[in-house]
C-alpha cells in the first residue's frame, strides 16, 4: 500500500485523499490489487531466480522504504534490481525522471530501465501492461516479473515478506541467516503489526487527510496514545538491545522506522502530527530511530530526506495548496551523541 497514487478510472481527483461526499472525513485506504507471490515450492508460478524481479520504488513513500531497506538488508542487491520514481506526485501519478529533471538527488532514480519499457514515461504504464483494464491505483512498492511482464506483488507487507526468505538459496551465510520474522517471535510480531499500523503507519495519514476536525482529532489522539505505548515498549526494550525485540531486529523495526523516520521532518507539520516531535517528546524512540539510522547501513542509506521532504509538501496541494517546503527541523535527524535542548534538559533532569 502506499500515498502517491491516483485513480485509473476518473472521477476521483488525485487530491481527493477523502472522496468529497464522504461525510465522515475519514482517509481510507484502498487495498492492494496485485497478491502473487515468489516462492521456493515446487512448480511455483514465480520462482527466485537471480536477475529476473525488478522493485519500483520511490525514496518518498514509506510503504516502499519498507522493502528497499529489506533489499540491502538481505543482501538482495545483485539478485533484484530497482529503480526510483521521481518525488514529485502529479495528476497522472508517480513517473520516471526525464532529461529535463536535471539532478536527480539519489541512487537509480532513473527512467524505466526494464527492457521494452523505453516509452514508459508513468508507473501506471507497467500497471496497465500487466492489466489493461485496470482500474485501481497506481502505487509503489511494485514486484516486477521482467520474464512474464507482469507485476507479482504491489502489497509491501508482502514483499518484505518474501524478500526475507524466498531468495535465501543465493545469498551467502551471513544473509541468509538474517531472519526478521523468526518463528518463536511471530505471534508478537503479527500483534504489533496490528496495531502499529493502524494507529501509527497509517495513523499519521488518517490525521493529515482528515477533512473535519472530528475525524483529524480522533485519529491525531489514536496516534500519540499509539506512540506512547511505543515509548514504553522500547523504554523496556534497550535493556536488552537496540531493536523492538531487544538483540533481535525484526520487521517491526523496518515498519516502524519508515513512518518515525519522516516523523519530525514531514508529519509534526504537514499532516498536523503536533502534539510531540519524536526529538524532545519521545526519548526512547528516537535513540532507538538513531540507532537505526546511523548504525544499520540499510536503514540510512535508502533514507532520502530531500525526496521525503519535497513529496509530501508539493504533491499534497490540498494540504499545502503554495507547495512550500519547511527548511526545518536542522538536521534532519540528529547524531548519536546530541540532544534538542529541551530533551538535553530532561536527561540531566533524570
Amino acid at each position: 500500500m502506499a500515498t502517491g497514487n491516483t485513480n485509473a478510472g476518473g472521477g476521483i481527483k488525485i487530491t481527493d485523499w477523502v472522496k468529497p461526499s464522504d461525510t465522515s472525513g475519514e482517509f481510507k485506504r484502498q487495498q492492494s490489487s496485485f497478491r502473487n507471490w515468489i516462492s521456493r515450492k515446487p512448480g511455483a508460478q514465480f520462482p527466485p531466480e537471480k536477475g529476473r524481479y525488478h522493485l519500483y520504488v520511490s525514496y518518498a513513500c514509506p510503504w516502499a522504504n519498507r522493502t528497499l531497506i529489506a533489499r540491502k538488508l538481505k543482501g538482495l542487491e545483485d539478485i533484484i534490481s530497482y529503480s526510483v520514481v521521481h518525488w514529485h506526485l502529479g495528476e497522472k501519478g508517480w513517473r520516471f525522471v526525464t532529461a529535463e529533471d536535471g539532478d536527480p538527488e539519489g541512487e537509480n532514480v532513473i527512467p524505466d530501465p526494464v527492457p521494452g519499457h523505453e516509452s514508459f514515461t508513468h508507473l501506471r504504464n507497467v500497471y496497465f501492461q500487466a492489466n489493461p483494464s485496470y482500474e485501481g491505483r497506481f502505487t509503489v512498492p511494485v514486484l516486477y516479473d521482467k520474464k512474464l511482464q507482469t507485476i507479482v506483488n504491489n502489497e509491501s507487507s508482502e514483499i518484505l515478506r518474501m524478500l526475507g526468505t524466498e531468495f535465501n538459496d543465493f545469498l551467502d551465510e551471513e544473509h541468509a541467516k538474517i531472519d526478521i520474522y523468526p518463528e518463536h517471535l511471530r505471534a508478537q510480531i503479527d500483534e504489533t503489526h496490528e496495531w502499529q499500523y493502524d494507529k501509527i503507519n497509517n495513523g499519521v495519514y488518517k490525521s493529515g487527510f482528515a477533512t473535519t476536525q472530528e475525524a483529524y482529532e480522533r485519529n491525531v489522539l489514536a496516534l500519540f496514545e499509539a506512540l506512547d505505548r511505543a515509548e514504553a515498549h522500547l523504554k523496556k526494550a534497550a535493556a536488552d538491545g537496540p531493536y523492538w525485540f531487544g538483540k533481535t531486529l525484526t520487521e517491526v523495526d523496518i515498519r516502524l522506522f519508515v513512518t518515525i523516520i519522516r516523523f519530525d521532518p514531514v508529519y509534526v507539520q504537514h499532516f498536523k502530527c503536533n502534539l510531540r516531535d519524536i526529538r524532545s517528546g519521545y526519548p526512547a524512540i528516537h535513540n532507538w530511530l538513531r540507532r537505526l539510522y546511523w548504525t544499520v547501513p540499510a536503514f540510512r542509506e535508502t533514507t532520502n530526506f530531500a525526496h521525503i521532504k519535497k513529496h509530501y509538501t508539493k504533491s499534497h496541494t490540498q494540504i499545502n495548496p503554495l507547495s512550500i517546503t519547511p527548511l526545518g527541523p536542522v538536521p534532519d535527524i540528529l547524531p548519536l551523541d546530541e540532544e534538542v535542548p529541551a530533551a538535553a534538559v530532561a536527561k540531566r533532569g533524570e
